[in-house]
This record gives C-alpha cells, structure tokens and sequence, in this order.
C-alpha cells in the first residue's frame, strides 16, 4: 500500500476509519493495563483519533504518528493545544526507538487492520522493536470473511496476531464482539457477520 493512497484518502475526506469519539475498548479494559498515570504510551497511525484525548485525560503522556499532515493539523484544529499529547507527522516505518523515545504502553485501534497483509509482518516487526520488555499494548482486531469484502479495514484473526506477535509477546484475548450492526457502510459493502477482538499483548 503506497503512502498516496492514504494521503488521498484524507484530502478526499474518505475517513470512514474515523470515530466521533473514543473507542469503548479503552474505557473497558486500559485500565487492566495496570499502567501508571504519568507513564508515556503511543499511538501508531494515529490519524486524529480522539483516542488521544481519552488517554491524555486518563493522566498518559501521549505520542502518536500519523502519515498525514493534513490528519495532524485537524486534530489540533478540532481539539485545540492538548498538553500531554504529542502529534507526529511521520512514518511509522522510519521510526526507531531513540527517535521515540521510552514508551510503556501502546493502543492500536486502527493501525494492524489498516494494512495489508504484505506490511503486517513488518508492522509487528516495527512494533516490537520500538517495545522495551514490559510494554503493554491494548489492540483492538477486526475478523471477518474477507471473501465478501476488500479492506481496509482489513480481517486479522486470533492465528494471525499469534503468528505476527506470538514471538514476541504474551497474547491474551480479552472480547470478541459481534459488531456488525455498529459498521452499517460494511453490511452494504456484502458483510452479514463482523467481530471486533480486542487483545492485551505484553512484551517479553
């Protein structure tokens, strides 16, 4: 997946991905994290999720990346200056740990599933290098049958986080929700059935 097609997307504003407000995964299980208030955690692909809001509010030092500049400049356009987040425009790709900086935790509502499975593998890869041991990460999946719709978002299921993460962390899931009926544009794309998996991974 090239870099243009996501610049495009949000030049189009084709942002399906974005939600008005925080996923309720963070409500429901961030706190299991057993993460202190104060701690740094990031937030790949961020976009301008208000995911960074909640965690800020929650008491987190927030760093996220996001391919797009137009992404960064609304976020801050719609929420104002948030003390306590920090924005990158940058890729994820390219980003290596002493540009990053310590992290203790990590939230992906929307990043695995936004890719392709030819960048996952490097995603996870990404991901772990840029984890000291201990990191806990909240990761939010979607599963469904890929017959019947092309992502993104794309299906990622249970087998494929153990084969991506299982190397390199401790892999315990915590929900899988039928969610269908809360992604109406997805029923009209052909899908009769979605479940959204959460996870909580911890870096070995």
């Amino acid at each position: 997946m090239d870099p243009s097609f996501w610049h495009e997307r949000w030049e189009r504003n084709e942002i399906g991905f974005h939600q008005p407000r925080p996923h309720a995964a963070l409500a429901r299980w961030w706190p299991t994290l057993g993460l202190a208030p104060g701690t740094r955690v990031f937030v790949p692909l961020a976009g301008k999720s208000r995911d960074l809001v909640w965690l800020a509010a929650a008491g987190y030092q927030v760093v996220g990346i996001e391919l797009s500049a137009l992404a960064v400049q609304q976020f801050f356009d719609e929420n104002g200056p948030q003390p306590g987040i920090e924005l990158r425009c940058g890729n994820l790709f390219e980003l290596g740990v002493a540009a990053l900086g310590p992290i203790a935790g990590v939230f992906d509502r929307a990043s695995l599933v936004a890719l392709p499975a030819s960048l996952r593998r490097a995603y996870a890869a990404t991901l772990s290098a840029l984890s000291p041991p201990g990191t806990r990460t909240l990761l939010v999946s979607m599963e469904y049958d890929s017959t019947r719709m092309a992502g993104p978002p794309h299906s990622v299921d249970e087998s494929e986080i153990h084969t991506l993460f299982g190397g390199t962390h401790a892999i315990e899931l915590l929900e899988r929700n039928s969610a269908v009926a809360d992604f109406p544009k997805f029923a009209q794309r052909g899908l009769t059935e979605l479940a959204e998996t959460c996870y909580r991974l911890v870096r070995r």
